[in-house]
């Protein structure tokens, strides 16, 4: 190398830092790219998507021809460095302390750092091109990586690690939310919504959405005609539960619209509801939503008794609830049913106890324990473990709340009061 001109030997040095930084472009951008991205543009048939899925197979042939090709350059790198101390400089240790800190440098800053974070900046621009020249470079150093990997396959087993052979990137619901909060830039805020509620709906169950027994307008059919017929014109839901005497006895579910469509202006009485009301179709209660929102589809039903673990129903649930759950409210309310919250001058709110705990925290964006009970009425008993009178202050999860009214052993009116600094919790 003596008769080597000095600017040629900068020039490979140069050269060799250069094809060190393109390894280490490729190991960063090949460990950084998204996978499902990866797999999308695969599927479209793109052949660099392709040929990096092929090497991310492998991750250890992969990452062996990488780091063999990047220490290779790295030592060529610093044995020309002595090459050229020992000839320009006569063995001088000063001149080469001088060169060997020099060459770490430039590994460090061309070879390294600065490749690696432009690779984890752009990891998909980098990766696909570079699997055009990794993957033939695979195969031609296939005996030496293969070698290589070898030693560290018996390195493994000497410290009894075993390697997963599906390396697939496996993700659970909370994941795929965080996927779904972290594209807000690529999604509508209204889908992001919806999406996050789908997947939440194989959490919830039935019970988190049911109108309890209390609420529910019903028919009986024991009563007299003139009476069945006026509930009918004046009630406000399409399909209503009808029983013999009391709510216990459920024997059916009625259709208004059709029920009048069929008598054209005729009196309704209990014998015409019985000939075409159809069977009650009954819910155990804890049925998750997603799981009942395909029983309602597989059976074209609509509506739902749910029943407890005794057999006695607690309440109903239907399509429309489960919709709601997932893409928010879209119903009007019937006239008759007061405001559920009101809100006060102070700052407060009052609520109903009867509410669902799911359904006031979404709407007033509170954070109330919601794996106990499921109304309000329910998390104040448990609070107490008695029934509680009215005037009465409480905190439950930091929010002050004050009993309003109480009746038939249940807390029908509660206000609550804008939750309290986390410092000043008290009860």
């Amino acid at each position: 190398m003596e008769d080597i001109p000095l600017p040629i030997l900068l020039v490979v040095l140069i050269l060799l830092l250069i094809l060190s930084g393109f390894f280490s472009l490729s190991e960063t951008s090949m460990m950084a790219i998204n996978r499902y991205r990866l797999k999308h543009l695969a599927k479209q048939g793109h052949r660099g998507a392709r040929l990096t899925t092929q090497l991310l197979v492998n991750t250890d042939k992969l990452l062996g021809v990488i780091l063999l090709g990047n220490n290779l350059l790295n030592t060529a790198a610093a044995t020309l460095v002595a090459v050229i101390i020992s000839i320009f400089f006569a063995h001088n240790d000063l001149a080469l302390l001088i060169g060997t800190i020099c060459v770490t440098l430039a590994i460090l800053i061309f070879s390294e750092i600065t490749p690696k974070v432009i690779a984890a900046a752009y990891p998909e621009k980098v990766a696909l091109p570079a699997s055009y020249v990794l993957t033939p470079l695979l195969k031609i150093f296939y005996p030496a990586v293969w070698f290589v990997n070898l030693f560290v396959q018996g390195l493994l087993i000497l410290f009894r690690l075993k390697l997963k052979e599906n390396t697939s990137h496996k993700i659970g619901p909370e994941e795929l939310k965080m996927l779904v909060l972290e594209a807000g830039h690529f999604i509508q805020k209204k889908h992001q919504s919806v999406l996050i509620n789908l997947v939440d709906l194989e959490t919830v169950t039935v019970d988190d959405v049911i109108v309890p027994r209390g609420q529910i307008e019903a028919i009986d059919l024991e009563g007299d005609d003139e009476a069945i017929h006026d509930q009918l014109l004046t009630c406000h839901h399409t399909r209503l539960p009808v029983y013999h005497g009391h709510l216990d006895n459920v024997v059916g579910i009625i259709h208004v619209r059709k029920i009048f469509n069929q008598m054209r202006g005729g009196k309704i009485t209990a014998a015409i509801l019985e000939k075409v009301m159809q069977e009650p179709y009954f819910i155990p209660s804890g049925t998750p939503l997603f799981s009942q929102l395909q029983l309602f589809q597989e059976n074209r039903k609509r509506i739902g008794l749910v029943v407890d673990e005794y057999g006695e129903w607690i309440g109903l649930v239907t399509l429309e609830d489960i919709l709601e759950e997932i893409i928010g409210e879209f119903t009007t309310h019937p006239p008759t049913q007061t405001s559920t919250f009101i809100r006060q001058p102070d700052g407060s709110i009052i609520v109903e106890g009867s509410i669902l705990l799911r359904d006031l925290n979404r709407k007033l964006g509170l954070h109330l324990p919601l794996d106990g009970p499921k109304t309000l009425n329910g998390l104040i008993l448990e609070h107490f473990q008695d029934i509680p009178e009215a005037g009465i202050g409480l905190n439950i999860a930091g929010y002050p709340m004050e009993i309003i009214q109480t009746k038939n052993q249940a807390v029908k009116v509660v206000r609550i009061y804008p939750a309290l600094p986390k410092s000043g919790l008290s009860e």
